[in-house]
């Protein structure tokens, strides 16, 4: 029986290497696997997915106006597809995620999703928020806080290294934008530090 996936943590864990890893493990059964990323995302090239130890794969772009279980659909008139791979899901949008559930539900092909869970003002992205909701299983992929706790939340940094609080929900980078700490370092870095109780 397909399941939809969700593979979710902060930046800098690891998703895009469990990915392209997963989708090896196929191919090399022979199987075949269908690759999407989201267009909006073109650190590694237009249409790559890219893991930082340096391991690539080429996939499909989605923007939010595609409707995924038609291009599922068309990739199963080509032949079989044994598994359904996304990078970057946070950028799927609601009706999106719907989609792939229908993939699964109805076409019974397994859709594996790996993205961020929150953004750096620690709100849920809508994709991730819809994935959480419907997904069949769901699995933490860990990174560190400096401090050595399980990193869940991530600060954006402008140019100069200053924490920012502000702004909009997408701003594409990496290393140079993007710090993943433990909630208490997170809540540190933004200001947001325990008011103890008088005595």
């Amino acid at each position: 029986m397909a399941k939809l996936f969700f593979h979710y943590s902060t930046m800098n864990a690891g998703k895009s290497t469990v990915l392209l890893q997963a989708s090896y493990n196929y191919r090399e059964m022979g199987m075949r696997t269908f690759l999407l990323t989201a267009q909006i995302d073109a650190r590694a090239g237009e249409g790559m997915i890219a893991s930082r130890i340096g391991i690539a794969s080429e996939a499909e772009t989605f923007v939010p106006e595609d409707d995924l279980f038609s291009r599922v659909s068309r990739a199963l008139a080509e032949g079989p597809v044994h598994c359904i791979f996304v990078d970057e899901a946070q950028f799927l949008t609601a009706d999106q995620v719907w989609q792939l559930a229908r993939v699964v539900d109805d076409l019974n092909v397994p859709v594996m999703c790996y993205g961020l869970r929150v953004d750096f003002r620690g709100e849920l992205f809508p994709g991730s928020a819809v994935l959480l909701a419907l997904a069949d299983e769901m699995r933490e992929v860990r990174t560190i806080c400096h401090c050595g706790r399980k990193a869940t939340m991530v600060v954006r940094k402008d140019a100069s290294g200053a924490v920012i609080t502000e702004g909009a929900q997408v701003q594409i980078g990496g290393n140079e934008s993007y710090v993943s700490l433990c909630r208490r370092h997170w809540r540190e870095a933004v200001g947001d530090r325990a008011v103890l109780p008088e005595a």
